[in-house]
């Protein structure tokens, strides 16, 4: 059965692409739904983080699969060392376990991320 979905190809400085304020906790962060809906599972998104910004210890309902696009990030799982990760790196991010990240001064960084469940974030107080 031949499948009517169309096929997508998108880079993160397309023009087409519609970038979103992330949350509030998460300040100088952005946006934008490649492929799936917010409120559904499986959900494809870039997710950019300016230069020198720092992400809050947060968690999510979903494993995050994801790929570093652009710039440097230091990651830091809870238990964890914290990695620094550059442009063309992938991460895997265990569901409902704490991290934060902060992209360096060769920002943007712009993170591809896949969820299996529904898009969620919630702050983790230290």
């Amino acid at each position: 059965m031949l499948s009517s979905e169309h096929s997508l190809a998108m880079s993160p400085d397309d023009d087409s692409l519609t970038w979103l304020p992330a949350p509030d906790f998460f300040p100088d962060c952005s946006f934008t739904i490649l492929h799936g809906d917010m409120a559904a599972p499986n959900l494809d998104l870039f997710f950019k983080i300016e230069a020198n910004t720092e992400v809050v210890k947060h968690t999510h309902k979903s494993a995050e699969r994801m790929i570093l696009m652009s710039g440097a990030l230091e990651v830091e799982y809870e238990g964890e060392d914290p990695v620094v990760v550059k442009a063309g790196s992938y991460l895997y991010g265990p569901s409902g376990k704490p991290h934060r990240a902060k992209c360096l001064d060769k920002g943007p960084c712009v993170l591809f991320i896949a969820l299996v469940e529904t898009f969620d974030a919630v702050v983790v107080e230290d």
